[in-house]
């Protein structure tokens, strides 16, 4: 690596030097933050990794294809996370002499299954995430450069009303309870949109959505005080995004059915992320410059949205020169680094827009990525994708199953069954407050009563009360069962879609727990309909019995290992273990040379539904890897 690549001292290239950015004596006067005058720059990052926790234990298992990382998120958190909030600047001699935090530049949307991993791994990113967010406030008039991001990534068209409303109710609440703050912008998974979740973020109070210039189908000024001007086709994505456009719902109400939105420079944004343009802050520089236009009045704003993993992860070491670019190379240039939320406040639409009708920004058929053997994904091989329609079918199968147990069975203990699910993730992960230390993330049971009190129908017993907590589990793994990654690549036995079968199954279970009702039996068979490239599994059914069942972890494997592990460490009363908390009630423990044997009584309390378990066990240590162990219902 270069130690003077991100080090610009002179920047003469010809696409952004003389009249193209020389501004006029009078237009600048004014104060850039104030009123929209020259060039701005946006740069957004989409930070976010799949929930990869084990649905059972609430904790990632190891996985071998990251190492020499435990996994991906914490591989790509050393490669890119942290980097990104400490980047060092370094001179010629390749000593530091500036470290900058990436977040306060950048606009940016991290996933809140990303997020509540990071709290969980390293607070002081965690912490600097949300000082970054709050810093760029004081810079920028008060607007943040975070945005919201629907929950847990699901295809948002492809989703019923009741999800798509859910996963923006988790995603604003998420992002208020991390940044203090309501969410001005908020991103789409693969930046899918239609027409129908177009209502439901305008009347969840979203302002405003990045989107590719390809997904614009026409556009015209906007002319309130005459008649509405032509459209003009820009369906090949000829749309200027220099500029933000304003989308109506038809039929709605212009003064409020209605949402801004922001498309990324495409062929900028590609380079960005499979050219070496992030190789230092001149080659970005240079390639930015190459859309100034010299005819902007008086402003105009350069926009580019990739994957926030690029800066560090797919390009090494990147994450150095968008920090020199910010720090040095643009303010050098006389270009304003902001966020989409502050540049609409001062530069309001002056166009209108009109979508095509369902699109992404990964898929060129729409969103067939994520329900089709369209080819998208493919990654050149000959595998096909049969089996994505199948196992989006067996899925929805699923889902509405699950719907009328939740129904069925919630009304006799909610008020309002669905309000309740939209106001779990109020405890489902009990966020630290943004302005204090993070706390950890299991349950509390004083919340927890609280949000049980306000949506009772009357009050619970205590069997009623894990018979509620199970159906909103039930429900929110319904929801995990839809993450966009499980459809993305060539073969269903990827990690990616084994995790989403795990949801399903967990959901499956819970569902059994409630009704004594056999789900699992039916859904085979609809996944016996998705074929594997993979000989071993034949189809999704086989995928789900050889490394779905495999992975399922009931009470007795936590104690038996909490039972192993008691060998090597004290045991502590109330002691949080995964998703429980042990609490043994009588331990006896004899060593013998290498020889060792414990025996006790365990009470296991869950910290998901708040059912507890008595159980006792026997364990035999006879050296080495050599283990015997019993564990039965007390």
């Amino acid at each position: 690596m270069s130690q003077t690549s991100y080090l610009s001292p002179s920047l003469n290239a010809a696409p952004f030097t003389g009249e193209e950015i020389t501004l006029s004596s009078e237009l600048q006067k004014p104060n850039p933050l104030e009123q929209a005058v020259g060039v701005y720059v946006t740069l957004h990052g989409h930070f976010y990794q799949p929930p990869r926790e084990n649905p059972y234990l609430g904790a990632i298992e190891r996985q071998s294809s990251a190492e020499p990382f435990h996994d991906w998120n914490e591989r790509i958190y050393y490669e890119c996370y942290r980097p990104n909030a400490f980047a060092r600047i370094l001179d010629n001699q390749g000593e530091i002499i500036d470290i900058v935090n990436n977040f306060e530049y950048l606009s940016f949307n991290i996933g809140p299954t990303l997020m509540s991993w990071l709290e969980r791994y390293d607070s002081e990113v965690y912490q600097r995430i949300i000082a970054a967010d709050r810093h760029s406030c004081e810079r920028l008039q008060g607007h943040g450069n975070a945005i919201a991001q629907v929950y847990n990534h699901i295809i948002m068209p492809l989703a019923n009303d009741r999800d798509k409303v859910t996963q923006v109710r988790w995603g604003k609440a998420d992002f208020q309870a991390r940044f203090g703050r309501d969410p001005e912008g908020m991103w789409l998974a693969e930046a899918a949109v239609d027409q129908a979740t177009l209502a439901v973020l305008i009347e969840e109070g979203i302002r405003f959505i990045i989107l590719a210039p390809s997904q614009a189908q026409r556009c015209r000024p906007m002319n309130p005080a005459g008649d509405p001007l032509d459209w003009q086709e820009v369906g090949g994505g000829q749309i200027d995004p220099t500029q933000p456009y304003r989308c109506f719902l038809p039929g709605g109400n212009c003064d409020r059915d209605f949402i801004d939105i922001f498309f990324y420079d495409g062929p900028i944004s590609r380079d960005i992320g499979f050219k070496e343009v992030l190789s230092s802050s001149e080659n970005l520089a240079y390639r930015l410059g190459q859309a100034v236009r010299s005819d902007r009045h008086p402003a105009q704003l350069i926009s580019v949205a990739t994957d926030g993993e690029t800066f560090g992860h797919h390009k090494q070491d990147s994450e150095k020169a968008i920090a020199y670019a910010f720090q040095e190379t643009f303010p050098r240039q006389g270009w304003t680094v902001t966020n989409y939320a502050h540049y609409l406040s001062l530069q309001p639409p002056r166009w209108e827009v009109e979508l095509k009708p369902l699109t992404a920004w990964s898929c060129s058929h729409g969103v067939d990525r994520w329900q089709a053997d369209c080819g998208c994904g493919g990654e050149g091989s000959l595998w096909h994708q049969k089996w994505r329609r199948p196992l989006r079918q067996a899925l929805d199968w699923l889902r509405d199953h699950l719907s009328d147990i939740y129904t069925e069975i919630g009304e006799l203990l909610f008020t309002d069954p669905w309000l309740a699910r939209d106001q779990y993730i109020h405890v489902m992960g009990q966020f630290p407050r943004w302005d204090q230390a993070p706390v950890p993330l299991e349950l509390n049971p004083d919340p927890l009563q609280t949000f049980l009190a306000q949506h009772q129908s009357h009050p619970l017993t205590p069997e009623e009360q894990v018979d509620a907590l199970r159906l909103l589990e039930m429900q929110r793994h319904a929801l995990l069962m839809y993450t966009s990654c499980g459809w993305f690549f060539a073969e269903i036995s990827r990690p990616e879609g084994v995790q989403i079968l795990q949801y399903a199954a967990r959901a499956i279970a819970l569902a059994t727990d409630l009704t004594g009702v056999d789900l699992e039996t039916e859904f085979l068979n609809h996944l016996s309909l998705a074929p594997s490239n993979v000989e071993l599994f034949q189809t999704g059914a086989g995928v789900y019995r050889q490394l779905v069942i495999s992975s399922q972890v009931d009470v007795q494997r936590v104690a038996a290992h909490y039972a192993m592990t008691s060998l090597f460490s004290p045991c502590l009363a109330d002691q949080p273990f995964y998703h429980y908390q042990a609490e043994p009630i009588d331990y006896q423990i004899q060593r013998l040379g290498s020889l060792c044997l414990a025996v006790g009584q365990l009470k296991l309390t869950s910290n998901v539904t708040q059912e507890v378990e008595h159980l006792v066990f026997g364990v035999l240590h006879l050296g080495d890897w050599d283990f015997h162990c019993g564990v039965q219902a007390f």
